[in-house]
This record gives C-alpha cells, sequence and structure tokens, in this order.
C-alpha cells in the first residue's frame, strides 16, 4: 500500500520538521520512504510544503498525486491542496487560519485550532504543528505511535523534549475524546 502525506502551509510552522519526523518514523517501522519539501523564499510566512510518501514496495514516483492525508495550516494552502486528497483520504485544517473549507470529495474533513491551541497550552505557537502529528497519527494509524514519538524526541532540542511530548499527546488525546469536530467540504468553518 502507498500513502501520500502533504503538510502545507507557511514558513516557520514546522511543517519540514514534521514531514522528518514522519519519515524517519515510518523509515524505522521498516517502510520505504521519500521526503520532499518546497518552500517559498521567504524563509518565514511564505508558502511551505513536506510531502511523504510510504510504501511497504519500492516508490517509482517520488511526489505526492493523490494525498491520502493533507495537513493544511493555512487558508492559501487549504485553497490549493484541498482538492488534491482522495475522495477517501482525510484533511485536517488549523481553523486559527482556515475559515473556509473549499468544495470537494473529501470524506473525512476535520478543522481544530491548532495554532490557537498551542498558544493556550504552551504559550508557542511552534507546537501546533506537533498537536497536528498526534492528531494525525490517531486518525489515519499510518504510522505508529511509538516510532513517531521516538522520531520526534530524536530531532527536537532537549530543553523542548517533554513539552514536544505533551504536545503530540495532546493531538492524540484530542481526537480519542471527540474533541475534533468534522466539516463539510464547501462550508465555512466553525471554530471550536
Amino acid at each position: 500500500m502507498r500513502y501520500e502525506i502533504r503538510l502545507s502551509g507557511m514558513g516557520g510552522q514546522g511543517l519540514l520538521l514534521a514531514g522528518i519526523i514522519v519519515a524517519e518514523a515510518a523509515m524505522a517501522q521498516g517502510k520505504n520512504v521519500v521526503q520532499t519539501a518546497s518552500y517559498g523564499p521567504e524563509s518565514r510566512g511564505g508558502a511551505s510544503r513536506s510531502e511523504v510518501i510510504i510504501s511497504e514496495k519500492a516508490i517509482d514516483y517520488p511526489a505526492v498525486i493523490e494525498a491520502d492525508y493533507l495537513l493544511a495550516m493555512t487558508q492559501e494552502a487549504t485553497d490549493k491542496f484541498f482538492h488534491e486528497v482522495k475522495p477517501h483520504g482525510i484533511a485536517l485544517l488549523d481553523s486559527t487560519w482556515v475559515k473556509e473549507i473549499p468544495a470537494g470529495n473529501v470524506e473525512s474533513t476535520y478543522y481544530f485550532p491548532l495554532t490557537e491551541t498551542a498558544i493556550e497550552k504552551f504559550e508557542k505557537a511552534i507546537f501546533a504543528n506537533i498537536i497536528g502529528l498526534g492528531i494525525i497519527c490517531e486518525s489515519s494509524k499510518i504510522v505508529e505511535p511509538d516510532y513517531l514519538i521516538a522520531a520526534l524526541l530524536d530531532r527536537v532540542p532537549k530543553r523542548y523534549k517533554e513539552m514536544n511530548q505533551v504536545a503530540f499527546e495532546t493531538g492524540i488525546e484530542l481526537f480519542t475524546n471527540g474533541k475534533i469536530p468534522k466539516g463539510v467540504a464547501g462550508q465555512a468553518v466553525e471554530t471550536v
């Protein structure tokens, strides 16, 4: 089975790091993996995306064609990539920045104020990507949580390890407890 994951938003949201963490976790599980990144000329504020392809077999094409999973942390990323999610795929939108879900055939669209939650819980927006990873982990089951936590803790600075682990576990808990509402394509987003 081939899984295509696209993490998108703007520079400074930690999407490249999140993609690397997913890729390393999948490799540790013995999967074949390709991870690519693209970002605008600005290091912060410009468009940014990270793509991860995970497969049991050799990967013959290293780019996302139709995403099984989309994390979009800005309206621009949502508008650009939402229509490229498979009908049975999953889209997770950060309702802090995404105010309208485009029309489309995505069956499972979740929206949650990732950035706002990170600021409220950690006083820093930089943990929004890791809360998102926890939600991705729990809602998709593409990569096992223990592998994601190990890859996460291997990648983040020592002083932020505990906060990152709590952020990841927060995402899992929010999804498990039904705190992540489903959205409807073509509708305005109601914030939680």
